[in-house]
């Protein structure tokens, strides 16, 4: 299944849980389907298996459809408790800048704050002049956990969706004493979307092509075989620190192609007009 946060162009209905019908025929409305259904995807992720059951009788029902062109496509999940990001995960991205392969995770976070849809505009700050791109593979917890086996791990996923790093290099990697957290919490630089592929639906989420273009050319373009930690490892590790809550986003990291690493190093700027 894919699974959306929307709400309708018109405006008059709030922020809903949709599933997505296939070949983009439109959204189903979780909440129209069945009243009893929350209004937001962390909610619904709560609800574990009943919210999932749920969507799957509303997807078979074909009833209460929402048309594309009236529906505005939200981040698949709002609000989230956390957002875990893990850096220099991808073998060809430790190549481009000649740095050593990691022997264990490195964690670090985004606010949650960050995060907006995944056609809504990135803000670039004025207090950046370094603004670069970070295509993702990124997934959603869909159940509490702690201290969580590697072999069980994707049982606590609900999904997996795109998200883009977006970061300000010169936060990241000049000033703040070089903690990355500044450089990478900008308000809007977490765009997040637009589907929640539940799990069962990928048949390899390790064996993924990802790409990112910026301005129509592609940028990065890679595949998900070139991570590091894969989903399993990642949960695992982070579940050793903290508790894993249904809607926290994991970001997994990004390939190579990035701005700061081009000779000369290449920036998001705003285009005239």
């Amino acid at each position: 299944m894919r699974l959306v946060q929307f709400c309708h162009r018109g405006g008059e209905v709030g922020v809903r849980v949709g599933v997505e019908q296939a070949g983009g025929q439109g959204v189903i409305d979780l909440k129209a389907f069945d009243p009893s259904m929350p209004s937001t995807m962390r909610e619904f992720l709560e609800m574990g298996e009943k919210g999932m059951d749920c969507a799957k009788r509303a997807l078979s029902s074909g009833q209460h459809v929402v048309a594309q062109t009236d529906v505005r496509l939200l981040s698949p999940v709002t609000g989230p408790e956390k957002v875990v990001c893990v850096g220099m995960n991808y073998k060809d991205h430790c190549l481009e800048q000649n740095a050593p392969i990691p022997k264990e995770p490195i964690i670090f976070s985004k606010f949650p704050s960050t995060i907006t849809g995944p056609y809504d505009d990135i803000i670039l700050p004025a207090e950046s002049q370094e603004v670069d791109w970070e295509v993702e593979l990124a997934f959603v917890i869909g159940q509490k956990g702690k201290h969580i086996k590697e072999e069980e791990a994707l049982s606590y996923v609900a999904g997996f969706t795109v998200a883009n790093d977006v970061s300000a290099r010169d936060w990241q990697m000049k000033r703040n004493g070089k903690q990355w957290l500044l450089g990478k919490t900008f308000d809007t630089f977490c765009p997040l979307g637009p589907a929640l592929v539940t799990t069962s639906a990928l048949k390899d989420v390790h064996n993924l092509g990802i790409r990112c273009l910026v301005n129509g050319a592609v940028v990065q373009d890679s595949n998900t075989n070139q991570m590091i930690f894969q989903t399993e490892k990642l949960i695992a590790w982070v579940s050793q620190f903290v508790t894993l809550c249904p809607g926290d986003v994991f970001l997994t990291g990004t390939p190579p192609g990035v701005g700061v690493f081009r000779n000369p190093p290449v920036y998001l700027k705003i285009k005239s007009g």
